[in-house]
């Protein structure tokens, strides 16, 4: 369904837009702490669109592979490291393409002392990656963000259903414990026509 109208005329087919906010990363942190029950309620798609829990369609897949030479370097680890690829895609209901395409990576051994850390039906996880660490004992003390954007791939175009032209944000994630051990690295593949990137940065007074 291309959204055709009248003589051959398309018809873009309206997206729901995703703000993301520097400030998610602090709610997520307070949120690893909370009970259950309010963890359940609510999760970071959820924030970043708006929408409530059960207008939205969430997919993870698990599997373990060897770290390549970039990953085990960001790391600190040893080339060929076992690593826990999470897989993950969230989309309306309503819509039929992901509000992006999302890859975390944890290293395998430093998670494994929860084996429901290691499997996806336990997807989705109230309090998300940061609860999960806590239940190994990991705090994240900080977390850097890059950003990078190019044409998409003819992969992106399809499952992201991009409007020709359209360009794609990268952002890598990279999550810090309270040693400066790098515990999580994640990469994002924004739709550059409905993300919206709000940084807001406190200023010391004088």
């Amino acid at each position: 369904m291309d959204g055709r109208h009248g003589h051959g005329t398309r018809v873009r087919r309206q997206r729901t837009p995703v703000v993301r906010h520097n400030g998610r990363h602090q709610w997520e942190k307070d949120r690893a702490r909370q009970s259950l029950a309010t963890r359940a309620r609510t999760g970071a798609t959820e924030h970043d669109t708006g929408l409530p829990s059960h207008h939205l369609v969430f997919e993870a897949r698990y599997r373990e592979t060897e770290a390549p030479k970039d990953l085990a370097n960001a790391f600190g680890v040893p080339d060929g490291t076992v690593l826990l690829e999470r897989t993950y895609r969230t989309r309306c209901a309503a819509e039929t393409a992901p509000f992006s395409l999302v890859t975390s990576y944890l290293v395998r051994d430093v998670v494994a002392g929860n084996p429901d850390l290691l499997d996806d039906s336990n997807e989705p996880w109230p309090g998300g990656t940061q609860n999960q660490l806590r239940t190994v004992g990991i705090e994240v003390d900080r977390i850097e963000e890059r950003f990078t954007a190019r044409p998409p791939t003819p992969e992106e175009v399809q499952e992201l259903e991009l409007p020709p032209g359209t360009p794609v944000i990268l952002l890598r994630k990279t999550s810090y414990d309270t040693g400066g051990r790098v515990v999580d690295i994640t990469d994002v593949t924004l739709p550059g026509d409905r993300t919206e990137l709000v940084f807001v940065t406190p200023l010391e007074r004088w």
